[in-house]
């Protein structure tokens, strides 16, 4: 459906009553290891396209840095950050594009959340920056017990039954 747009100066788009688009959401990880400003440097980025592209930003919030389920691009660590916007298939088609092409996003996903939702009605809402997990050292390696498991020599299951296990092994 073609969206009806009256001229705005040096803003975001205004649109007429009865402009309907669709809402997406999409999260992206990006590298841990970014500096702040220039991960507000690619939201920018982001919201220009959006814009752009007929579109109309919702709201932005970077979660900040947290671990990741699984190992992505070798980082066990990603900054995370949630775009809700409005718009059509071409705009998600060109927000992901330019994300694949990024270098410092590893990952990303958008949904579908809502269809025909009356642009002019959806607020725009206060971005949102979120202070992260914090940072936890990782774990230190475990030494290798010695052979056999304890200081006595012997197997504890057979010990156990018999009850002469010592008291610092229980």
């Amino acid at each position: 459906m073609q969206q009806a747009e009256t001229p705005a100066v040096g803003g975001p788009p205004q649109y007429a009553p009865g402009t309907k688009l669709r809402e997406y959401e999409t999260i992206f990880l990006v590298r841990p290891d970014l500096a702040e400003d220039l991960v507000d440097k690619i939201v920018e980025r982001m919201r220009g396209i959006v814009h752009r592209d007929g579109g109309k930003v919702i709201k932005v919030e970077n979660w900040g840095k947290k671990k990741t389920a699984y190992e992505v691009k070798k980082n066990f660590r990603a900054i995370f950050v949630r775009f809700l916007y409005l718009g059509d298939t071409r705009a998600v088609a060109e927000f992901e594009r330019n994300l694949r092409m990024t270098d410092d996003v590893m990952k990303y996903q958008s949904v579908k959340i809502a269809d025909d939702v009356d642009a002019s009605s959806r607020a725009v809402e206060a971005d949102v920056k979120l202070p992260g997990d914090p940072e936890m050292p990782e774990r230190m390696a475990r030494e290798p017990e010695p052979f056999g498991g304890a200081d006595f020599g012997g197997r504890r299951d057979e010990l156990a039954d018999e009850g002469e296990l010592p008291p610092e092994a229980e």
